[in-house]
Formats: C-alpha cells, structure tokens, sequence
C-alpha cells in the first residue's frame, strides 16, 4: 500500500482519528487530521503526535482549496457517511475509506472478525486469549481498547488478528477480508444514526461482503434474523444455540456447553465458568466456535474458557458492602443489554437506569424486571421517559436523580441486606460521561467510598 505524497485528510479526531493519522505519517502520506468543530483544543491534539510531526490539524469548514487537493478520505467511525460534507467529498470522486479498511491494507497475517449489537467485546477478549494461547503473535484491536491502526503495522505474516467491530466500522469497509466472522446477535441499537433497523442490520452483514466459500461466518441460531442470513451465506456458517441441539455447531445443553462436528463433545460445564448469565455462554460459545473453525483444538479452547474472568464494565462484581452486592455494567447501553444483566442477577436487586437517548424503545427491559427488581432509580436525559414507561407497565417503584452521585447513594440507601446494586443504564453515557468506561469507573469509585 503506498501513500507516499498523497495528499490525505482523517475526518474525526478521536482515538480512531489519531490512530489513523499516526498510520498515514508512518507511511509518509500528507495527512490532515479535520474536525468540523471549531472550538476543539488544536494543542491538545497536537499532544497525540511527536514535535516533529508533520499532521496538519484542521477545524471548522473545509475550504474548498483543500477539498481540490484531496486524494483520499478516511473516516472516523463516529463520523456518519450521510452528512453533507461526506456527501460533497464522495461526489467528487474522492475514494473514502473507512478507519478500519485503512489498517486492513497495510496489515498482514488473518484475522478474525466479531460483531453483533451486544457480547462483542466479551467475546473479543476471550478469543484473543483463546488465540494467544495457541500462537505467538496475535494482536487484539477494536473498540476493546487497541486501534487496528495503531497496530497493522506491527504484524506480520504469521500474525493473527483479532478484531471486535462496530457498524459504524463496517459501513466504511472495501476489501477487509475475514477468515472468520461471527455475527453474535441484532437488536435495535444506534437508530439515531441508522435511521431503519434495515439499515442496521446491512451495516452489520457487511462483516461477510469479502469472505469466501473456504471462510466460515458464526451465527447465533435463536437470532430469527441472523438464521434467515445464513441461509443465504456463500460461506461456510457455523451456528451456535443456547436453546437447542445442533448437529453440527456448538451448543448448550443440561448445563454443558457442547461441541459437535460429527461426535459430540463437552467443552465444559457452566458451572466451571467464571463468567454470569446465559448471554455470556453464548459468548463462550461464539469465541470457541470461531477458534474452532480456525483450527484451535478443543482442549486448547477448554482452557482458556475455564479460566477467563470477563472484562471490566460488563455485569463487573464491584464489591460487597453491608450485604450488598455491587455490580457496574456500564456497557449495558441498550435495552436488550440491559435485560441479560438482570437476568443474570441472582439476588433482589436495586436497579440504575438511564443516560443518552438512542432513540430506544425501554418496554421490554421493564417487562424483563419481574420480581427481581426492587427499585428502579433513574438519571440523565431519558429519566421521564423510562419513568412513564415503567408508570405504564405497572412498575411504580420509580426514583428519579438529578445527579448520577445522586443515584448511587439512594440506591445504597434503598438496598437492604441480601440485595444487588446494578448499575445497568440501558442508555449511553454521552451527555454525563465521556464513554461507558468513564461511567463505569465512576460507579466502583462511588461504591468503594460508601
């Protein structure tokens, strides 16, 4: 891939952006990192860049000198294709690449691909750990922490790449190319930028636009959708069920997770697994069928899954305090997140909900409370709005916060001896917090000074 002299601009200057304009110097383009917000911190960053750098950094609008100049575009993923901007740049022919095809074409080895609306970093992580204990050189990129620019030009031949990939990500993708892919699940997610789940749910196939008979896509066989895709897949499709017995795929059954390709194998018992709720054996279950379909012998797999204790922000056991036990899944930003953390609560629970609006209809998650749920307490933008849908289904034990400080300290106060405290917002963070992370952390600070 050459870019030398080309004259480049990264549109979004996230960590994505960054990661893709500390790529293009490395490959000596001329690279302008363009942010259409004007009062961004131009010094800031500058900071992600060394002295010498020669990244130009551009905010605002676009002069339409620069636009003549341009020989690609590289999008962010938080950047929507649809904006007028994007728009004026793709009528003039400019190729507009996405963060994620650019690491693709200067990165070597495979790679292995997982998306889905929810379980996409849990399942990333274990098969990252899954994969590195089967070779040496594996690299774990994604929205789970690690740019794929920051590190396609790191890897080798040999080298493995395991990669967590968002629809925002897959829209922008040309060549990208899996060996393996898996599609864990699709429910409303991110309609504010969509627009339709139709269009949702044709970002998230295009994960398998590349692959080829001799590759294998992983599908959730409960998923009505991802079970109608399949049938229609050139690929070879590798299913996996929580519900059912397979003949060939890998399965939950009696309380062991099984393995069938001809014979059928037990690769565990749930109960040898340190992770909670039948949502993280399905994610068990998508690692170790796409480690499979890669080669990794089950014994391999075994080990690994036994031994794997999840990743922070999701159903995270914080600390027990009084009797009470606090659990941060901050990662639960949609509802249908949200219900598998209250599935997976054994315990009365005090519940907190709320943040950004994605446009999210909350009638499932309240129906998903039962008896489990004691109290529902409510902060950020959507409150009302979650507030007057429990109102309507019937739950009435609805506590509205003004501050997030404020929700944790009445739902320790309403939690008696014996109970949970989950933090499980079916919301994003945006408005209060910069990211789940920084919501997440927030709670376990809060809860480790109670």
């Amino acid at each position: 891939m050459d870019l030398r002299g080309k004259k480049v601009l990264v549109f979004g200057t996230g960590i994505s952006g960054i990661g893709a304009g500390a790529l293009l110097e490395r490959a000596q383009a001329s690279v302008i990192l363009y942010d259409g917000n004007e009062n961004l911190d131009k010094e800031n960053l500058r900071k992600h860049f060394a002295a010498e750098s020669s990244v130009e950094i551009l905010l605002g609008s676009l002069p339409l000198e620069v636009m003549d100049q341009l020989e690609l575009v590289v999008l962010s993923p938080g950047v929507p294709t649809d904006l007028p901007l994007v728009n004026q740049l793709r009528e003039r022919e400019i190729p507009i690449w996405g963060e994620v095809e650019l690491a693709y074409r200067f990165a070597s080895g495979e790679v292995l691909a997982i998306t889905g609306t929810n379980g996409k970093t849990t399942t990333t992580a274990l098969l990252g750990e899954i994969m590195k204990a089967y070779r040496d050189s594996v690299f774990v990129v994604g929205n789970i922490g690690t740019p794929y620019t920051g590190a396609s030009l790191e890897m080798k031949e040999d080298s493995v790449t395991v990669a967590e990939m968002s629809s925002f990500q897959l829209e922008t993708i040309d060549t990208f190319h899996p060996k393996v892919s898996a599609i864990l699940n699709i429910t409303p997610d991110h309609l504010n930028r969509h627009h339709t789940m139709e269009a949702y749910i044709q970002a998230k196939e295009e994960i398998t636009k590349n692959q080829t008979e001799e590759d294998v896509c992983v599908l959730n066989y409960e998923d009505e959708v991802l079970r109608a895709f399949g049938e229609k897949l050139h690929t070879q499709v590798l299913y996996f069920s929580s519900r059912r017995k397979l003949e060939r795929g890998i399965y939950l059954e009696d309380g062991k997770i099984i393995y069938a390709d001809g014979k059928p194998e037990v690769l565990c018992k749930v109960e040898e697994l340190k992770l909670l709720g039948t949502h993280n054996y399905e994610n068990v279950m998508a690692a170790s069928a796409m480690a499979a379909a890669y080669g990794v012998p089950l014994s391999s797999i075994r080990e690994t899954i036994r031994n794997f204790g999840g990743v922070a922000h999701r159903i995270e056991f914080v600390a027990e305090k009084e009797g009470v036990a606090y659990y941060n899944d901050s990662k639960g930003t949609n509802p249908d997140a949200a219900i598998k953390a209250v599935e997976a609560m054994n315990r009365p629970t005090i519940l907190i909900g709320g943040g950004y609006d994605k446009n999210s209809s909350y009638d499932e998650w309240i129906d998903s409370f039962g008896e489990k749920v004691r109290y529902l307490v409510l902060v950020g933008a959507t409150k009302e709005k979650i507030a007057e849908t429990a109102r309507r289904k019937g739950f009435d034990n609805v506590i509205l916060a003004d501050t997030f400080e404020e929700a944790v300290m009445e739902s320790a106060r309403l939690a008696r001896e014996g109970d949970a405290v989950l933090l499980s917002p079916a919301c994003a963070s945006w408005g209060m917090f910069k990211n789940f992370e920084e919501r997440g952390d927030k709670f376990k600070e809060l809860v480790n000074h109670l």
